[in-house]
């Protein structure tokens, strides 16, 4: 029997954000089988995956259209065997450094009994890979160390002129590659801005300087590969309370997308020039939310719209997408906004849109990462919840992932190179 069982996965070289189709033929009618995902990461660590199907009447089994009926995953979920993938040591998180260098090895199983030990001794009836890469053939990453601005530019392949986004992730040291390397394989000039903790600028962030991000923005918009007519900007957490900030006092903004963002300035004072907006610590941010916020949330008091600390939103000349995933666990990102959009719509600015995913978590970023729930900190090394529920979740970042390159693809310019 064994020899009769084959396994495809197709395409069996694709970019992260893309799907797979698996289908397993030459079974029993009516077996129940067990299929397994599992790769091993930089480091050593195993993740892996596992659910059960029962093969149809001409004995297949396509994830496509069969459901799963137990393990990790639940119901028709074509993805689900790459989006469940989960570290054999607890609370670990998937580590890819060289992303343009070699793809994930995505390794497929399937044994024909129901296997529930997640490291079988006896070898699957059929086996199958497929390579899984963040930069599609020919991305250039080239690092930026001009003025003052760290960074590094991801340029898609081809002469350009490409339309350009600058990526700002939440308040850790150094960079994250995931996003603007996908970016740049779909098109778009995408520059990783650093703001701290990354070779010679400041360890830790003191305050906000807008005109250092100024700096970054005059610097792609100016790019010979860029078009002309203004940039995008993309930021989660912290990233994305600064995006919104630029996006308030920087011309050149034609598109902002905030991520999981509070709109008040939190923690760190924002100086653009002879301007000053102090920022508030978090816990008065948050219990001042909690003694204004109407109790049936249908309207958002005036206190809070015009409260000091809140970004100018209404200053913004572009278009702005909030996007929040509702089981996040670190901070009340719905509430801020809302708070926001409100404050929008007081002053006259149409152009403010807010997407919800019910059940994703802090961490929306592009498909290609496992869920982690549980982090640790880099900077305090504190445990920390990020939340999201598992499949729910992994929709939520196809869904969003689609969004932005449709929001950037609506928004800004590109056919105008600069002279």
């Amino acid at each position: 029997m064994a020899g009769t069982i084959s396994l495809k996965a197709t395409p069996e070289t694709s970019l992260v954000d893309e799907a797979v189709k698996i289908v397993v033929c030459g079974l029993q009618p009516q077996q129940r089988i067990t299929m397994r995902a599992w790769l091993q990461d930089e480091t050593g660590e195993i993740f892996y995956s596992r659910a059960f199907y029962v093969s149809d009447t001409e004995g297949n089994v396509d994830l496509e259209h069969s459901p799963a009926i137990d393990g990790d995953i639940h119901g028709v979920c074509p993805m689900g065997l790459f989006w469940a993938l989960k570290p054999s040591t607890p609370f670990k998180r998937l580590t890819k450094s060289d992303m343009m260098g070699s793809p994930l090895h995505v390794h497929l199983d399937v044994y024909i009994h129901l296997e529930l030990n997640p490291f079988p001794d006896t070898p699957p009836v059929a086996t199958t890979s497929v390579k899984r890469w963040f930069a599609a053939p020919g991305v250039q990453k080239l690092m930026v160390r001009q003025g003052r601005i760290r960074g590094i530019l991801f340029l898609p392949p081809g002469d350009g002129p490409f339309p350009g986004v600058i990526d700002i992730f939440s308040a850790v040291r150094g960079l994250k590659e995931v996003r603007p390397f996908l970016l740049a394989s779909r098109g778009f000039a995408a520059f990783s801005l650093v703001y701290f903790g990354f070779y010679d600028l400041p360890k830790t962030l003191d305050h906000i300087d807008l005109h250092y991000f100024e700096e970054a923005v005059n610097f792609l918009a100016n790019h010979p590969k860029v078009t002309s007519g203004g940039v995008g900007v993309v930021g989660l957490g912290k990233g994305a309370e600064i995006a919104l900030a630029m996006a308030c006092f920087i011309p050149q903004i034609v598109a902002t997308i905030c991520i999981n963002g509070i709109s008040c300035l939190s923690g760190q004072d924002l100086r653009y020039g002879h301007l000053t907006i102090k920022g508030r610590p978090y816990q008065e941010i948050v219990s001042l939310l909690n003694s204004l916020w109407d109790i049936d949330e249908s309207h958002m008091p005036k206190e809070l719209a015009n409260l000091d600390s809140l970004l100018p939103i209404e200053k913004a000349r572009s278009p702005i997408l909030l996007v929040v995933g509702e089981n996040e666990l670190t901070h009340a990102n719905l509430l801020y906004a809302k708070l926001s959009k409100t404050r929008a719509e007081m002053f006259g600015k149409k152009d403010v849109y807010l997407r919800c995913y019910p059940s994703a978590g802090h961490t929306l970023e592009p498909p290609g990462y496992p869920l982690c729930l549980v982090f640790l900190n880099p900077n305090t090394g504190a445990p920390g919840l990020w939340g999201g529920e598992l499949m729910e979740h992994s929709k939520s970042q196809e869904l969003s992932w689609r969004e932005t390159l449709e929001f950037f693809h609506c928004y800004i310019p590109c056919s105008l190179p600069n002279n």
